[in-house]
């Protein structure tokens, strides 16, 4: 794959006529390393988020092993990377999927009802009875606090139910864990702490020992119009939470990172193939890459990547519009861009490395991509920039 210092080095390069996705596996092992560092746990990257095998190389690279798998297609890909421990954390499966995980080596499920289960130990039963190695997550119900994307309507079990189901499942895992999901794109603790105090009251009434406690995704990443609080804050809220849970002292953590460790590793560079007024036409959109821009008011960071301006140069709130027919194809933003900008532009949006390239299609004929490596940092970033990394990137570029 071709590589180059910044996405204005492409341009300076070539004028491609497909929108390209820019990756920066630096950035997605940066981060990696900064939760190695500093969450006390098993870290499973939420592999829906991009399976880019040169984001999951850097992730790897960086000491990953354990992953969140939410379907059979996942676990068949990530059965494929060694020394991999898989987690199958869909609360709902099909008995096929969940048959097929066991036969590839998953013994890690959730679950959030007593019929899902059944359906677990049935289908990982052998001749001589039911596994005697499963590790089973029940999942817990918890508010949203402060997320851009709530998730607790679709999944998850509370009050007198969960403390039987518990129960139920202690009876038959050999690993006995709690998780929950507070939420895509948290942007404070809060929603951890709550969701720790609602663990806390489950283990007081269920009375059982807990082996694994799971927190979950949610971990936020920066976008132009989101600012979460530093990320050692959540690592502390979640630390205070954990000790005051009724659990042995070698309970085992886990958390399921994936919009935090991979957003920042990819941008995508797309061309204005119209501009009128303060609406500009591009080539990649809600049906493509900038899927969260059109339908859920993420505003990525954008910058003007094939021209040098001033830095005093005058600026304009943008609305962007996809290549295709759709007027659903539409990115609100804003987008603040040079006053400038004109047809045959380049723009840079960044941070779209979370389910943007999961979540592109091919409506119209379009969402093909080109594919480049890219040198340089992030628009927008969580974490620190190593010293190291820094200097050896400022040796690559001199």
């Amino acid at each position: 794959m071709e590589r180059y210092r910044s996405a204005a080095a492409l341009i300076k390069a070539r004028r491609p006529d497909k929108p390209v996705l820019a990756l920066r596996p630096h950035a997605a092992g940066r981060a990696a390393r900064w939760f190695a560092q500093n969450f006390d746990g098993d870290i499973a990257y939420a592999y829906k988020a991009n399976s880019s095998v040169f984001l999951i190389g850097a992730l790897y690279g960086a000491g990953i092993r354990h992953f969140d798998v939410a379907s059979l297609p996942e676990i068949e890909d990530a059965a494929t990377i060694p020394d991999a421990k898989l987690h199958f954390m869909h609360p709902v499966k099909a008995r096929s999927a969940i048959r097929r995980a066991y036969e590839l080596g998953v013994r890690s499920f959730s679950l959030d009802s007593e019929d899902e289960l059944q359906k677990i130990l049935e289908e990982t039963a052998g001749p001589n009875g039911p596994s005697q190695d499963l590790q089973l997550f029940m999942r817990l119900a918890v508010p949203a606090i402060n997320s851009l994307i709530p998730l607790e309507n679709k999944f998850g079990i509370s009050g007198e139910p969960a403390t039987e189901l518990l129960v139920k499942a202690r009876q038959v895992a050999a690993k006995l864990g709690i998780t929950f999901h507070v939420g895509s794109q948290t942007t404070t603790p809060d929603a951890y702490v709550m969701a720790l105090k609602a663990v806390r009251d489950l283990i007081f009434h269920a009375g059982v020992v807990i082996d694994h406690v799971d927190v979950g995704g949610g971990f936020p990443s920066r976008y132009a119009n989101s600012e979460p609080a530093p990320m050692e804050d959540f690592m502390k809220a979640i630390e205070t939470g954990i000790e005051t849970l009724p659990v042995r002292e070698n309970v085992r953590l886990m958390c399921e990172p994936g919009r935090s460790l991979v957003s920042e590793a990819e941008s995508v560079i797309v061309r204005v193939d119209a501009r009128r007024g303060r609406h500009l036409y591009i080539n990649d959109g809600g049906y493509g890459v900038l899927f969260d821009a059109a339908h859920l008011g993420f505003v990525f960071p954008s910058r003007l990547v094939s021209r040098e301006l001033p830095e005093d140069a005058p600026m304009q709130a943008f609305e962007l519009w996809g290549p295709t027919c759709d007027s659903i194809d539409h990115m609100p933003g804003p987008f603040l861009l040079p006053d400038c900008i004109q047809e045959g532009d380049y723009i840079e949006i960044g941070n779209v490395g979370a389910y943007g390239r999961a979540l592109a299609g091919h409506f119209n004929g379009y969402g093909t991509y080109e594919e480049v490596i890219l040198l340089d940092e992030p628009q927008m970033t969580m974490y620190p920039v190593e010293a190291e990394e820094a200097s050896a990137e400022s040796a690559k570029q001199a």
